[in-house]
């Protein structure tokens, strides 16, 4: 008994050791609103809280950017929505190996930490809180867009599950900058060149208007009925609407496949497809090798 207990003591500080390198190999995290995001001034200085690879008690949100070796960028910039339920955020399969697979394929990326609307005792809202992160880290990157090498209209959003709410939000209602403004990253629009719709929750809330940006959607056939059918019903809204849209149905997953670099089902692959997508509609310059 007592090497068992020992055994499992050693594996959880391993584990424990690893996250923590894994986390502190990460790029530096970039404050949406360095002084604090309106509503969670008084709580910014709360420590994130850690288990795995996910995160939660986020109350100040923030971008990681990944960036394309110099010499490498297409100028396409994609900011990434982890998804968690909103009550976290899965940063390791949905979150910085994508956006390390990004950079090396020449695409700037980002994954931002939003606020969480579903933790116990939670302040937030999904379309308040949440929505006002997602819309302040596009106008972000778009405001940086030439420090960072980006082209400020080849600029995207892909969104896991919770974070493909987002996402299809970010699309549905975006808002116009201020020139007014005494903030420059609010001058700017918070509308997204395109849309990565990765097996979203609440397709039914989902609305296409004519215009809207052109959508690329994956999900896997064993996934909820309210996932894998309501995803399809909204592609034939986007068909409808005459917005350029591709979907992917991957007939052996499920709900949460995310991107994992040593995947070998096709699944596993959709980044590569999301490419090929940009590629065909002249969001993304070909790829060179990494």
């Amino acid at each position: 008994m007592k090497r068992l207990l020992s055994f499992c003591l050693v594996l959880s500080l391993s584990v424990s050791g690893a996250v923590q390198l894994w986390a502190a190999d990460a790029p530096d995290q970039i404050p949406l609103w360095s002084e604090g995001a309106p509503g969670s001034v008084e709580r910014m200085n709360e420590p994130e809280k850690w288990e795995g690879t996910n995160l939660s008690n986020v109350h100040h949100p923030s971008i990681t950017p990944y960036l394309p070796a110099e010499g490498k960028s297409t100028g396409t910039a994609i900011l990434i929505a982890p998804g968690g339920g909103h009550q976290k955020l899965c940063l390791g399969h949905e979150g910085d190996s994508l956006g390390e697979w990004f950079a090396k394929h020449g695409i700037a990326a980002f994954v931002m930490r939003y606020r969480l609307c579903r933790e116990p005792n939670s302040p937030y809202t999904l379309e308040g809180d949440a929505m006002d992160d997602t819309r302040r880290a596009i106008r972000m990157v778009r405001a940086n867009a030439e420090a960072w090498k980006i082209d400020p209209q080849r600029i995207g959003i892909v969104g896991f599950s919770a974070g493909g709410e987002l996402a299809a939000y970010a699309a549905m209602h975006p808002e116009e900058g201020d020139p007014q403004s005494d903030d420059p990253i609010e001058r700017v629009s918070s509308r997204p060149d395109f849309q990565g719709l990765i097996y979203p929750g609440k397709s039914s809330t989902f609305t296409v208007e004519s215009g809207m940006p052109p959508a690329f959607i994956a999900f896997g056939f064993h996934d909820r009925d309210d996932i894998s059918i309501g995803m399809a019903q909204v592609y034939l809204q986007y068909k409808q609407a005459e917005v350029p849209c591709e979907m992917h149905v991957y007939s052996n997953a499920g709900h949460g496949f995310g991107f994992r670099p040593d995947s070998t089902n096709a699944a596993g692959d959709w980044p590569q497809r999301m490419c090929d997508w940009l590629v065909d509609t002249k969001l993304l310059a070909k790829k060179s090798k990494p």
